[in-house]
């Protein structure tokens, strides 16, 4: 994997403090051509709750289905249903397509929804496996968690814990009423993806890219940590990443990354008066990641960050880095995003409105036009009357999960 670091001002005047913005971008590999890819090992865990009933759970067991037929022999899948109770239809084995179909066409609608223990079950089957395959949870449902486990904390905890072990967790919500707060937050604490499927036609789509993605996996538990040196003090890390305080620093949970994608890290650090010319060590990072492929190597990298202090005049006439400016300003658009919906919850409309109004005008006053389109259309959803329906809210939701993870869209 390759990493370079940039700042948002190469050249910094030596006669102040300043506050920078850092971008850490990390390229995966392309596979090589005929590269063979490691085994998978998944766990499939489907709501079968009263509210899946008809076309939802229909479309469900479809994706299921063609996500068995596309798996290889030598991959292994568990397959899980819950409603109030939690059964294991398939333990965890190497695919077998005839008897795992005929347990999918089994699932029924039932009940209440155990989220948790449908997914604490999928859990179980992933970590006692052996080997170093990557792991992973399908946890798809369309409801609330009103049964078991349902504290959001707790939750997110489990899956941190769980992708630590070296299981991960991908969450699919359908519909409008399930809790997209808490689906996002354990896919991103379980360094996976947070999909929304509005209607269950959207699904098939997502389960493909969801397997593209495993068949493509560069690298596992991607993690950064951020370590000022001394008198520079961290600011902020940008993006939505887990974050967790460490000696010296901050560790940053990135996840998965596939072959041939780029990830972003952004934050900022507040540089003090260092009064000397020439470039000056003020951070370093350490980047740790599991590399996957014909063989599992653990990688550790150490990746220095430095700035180089000249004259006032020097500085002003280098300007800043375009594309880290551009990507701070897509992050900051991304939380505008989140403020928007805290204030279109409270009713607050047209503060909202404003909020989006004014991060777009940042957007397209530094040329970034399809990015201010996007937040233009969301605002169309924050009227009292288009946000009454639950879809507006999930929408704008996702898209803002997905800003903050991965930054500025690929032109």
């Amino acid at each position: 994997m390759q990493a370079s670091v940039r700042l948002d001002h190469q050249l910094l005047s030596f006669e102040g403090e300043h506050e920078v913005h850092a971008m850490l971008e990390l390229s995966a590999p392309a596979l090589p051509d005929g590269a063979a890819r490691p085994p998978l090992r998944l766990a499939l865990v489907l709501d079968r709750s009263g509210s899946m009933t008809g076309e939802k759970l229909a479309v469900a067991k479809r994706c299921a289905a063609w996500l068995v037929a596309r798996l290889r022999p030598v991959d292994e899948l568990a397959l899980v249903d819950y409603d109030d109770r939690v059964r294991l239809l398939a333990p965890l084995a190497a695919v077998r397509e005839g008897p795992l179909r005929a347990a999918i066409a089994g699932i029924h609608p039932g009940g209440s929804t155990n989220l948790s223990g449908g997914w604490l079950k999928g859990l179980e089957q992933l970590r006692g496996a052996p080997g170093d395959a990557p792991r992973k949870v399908l946890l798809l449902t369309d409801g609330l968690a009103n049964v078991g486990v349902v504290d959001h904390g707790s939750l997110v905890g489990l899956a941190a814990n769980a992708r630590e072990a070296g299981v991960g967790t991908t969450t699919i919500g359908f519909g409008a009423d399930f809790d997209e707060e808490l689906l996002t937050a354990m896919a991103d604490a379980g360094g996976g993806k947070a999909h929304y499927a509005a209607t269950p036609d959207e699904a098939p789509a997502i389960f493909a890219d969801e397997l593209e993605g495993l068949t493509r996996l560069a690298a596992q538990n991607v993690s950064v940590e951020i370590r000022p040196l001394a008198g520079v003090r961290m600011l902020e890390v940008l993006n939505d990443y887990p974050l967790v305080e460490v000696p010296g620093g901050v560790q940053v949970t990135v996840g998965d990354a596939y072959a041939g994608e780029r990830r972003r890290v952004v934050f900022a650090l507040h540089i003090p008066h260092l009064a000397a010319l020439g470039v000056t060590p003020v951070a370093e990072l350490v980047l740790r990641y599991v590399s996957v492929g014909e063989s599992i190597e653990q990688h550790t990298v150490t990746i220095p960050i430095a700035a180089n202090l000249v004259s006032a005049e020097e500085a002003a006439a280098a300007g800043p880095d375009l594309e880290v400016q551009e990507e701070v300003l897509v992050l900051k658009a991304a939380r505008a995003r989140d403020e928007a919906v805290r204030l279109a919850d409270a009713g607050q409309h047209d503060a909202a409105d404003r909020v989006m109004g004014e991060a777009a005008y940042d957007l397209r006053d530094h040329g970034l036009e399809d990015e201010a389109g996007a937040l233009d259309e969301l605002r169309g959803l924050l009227p009292p009357a288009a946000y009454a329906d639950p879809a507006s809210k999930k929408r704008m939701h996702y898209e803002s999960n997905l800003r903050k993870r991965r930054g500025k869209r690929e032109r």
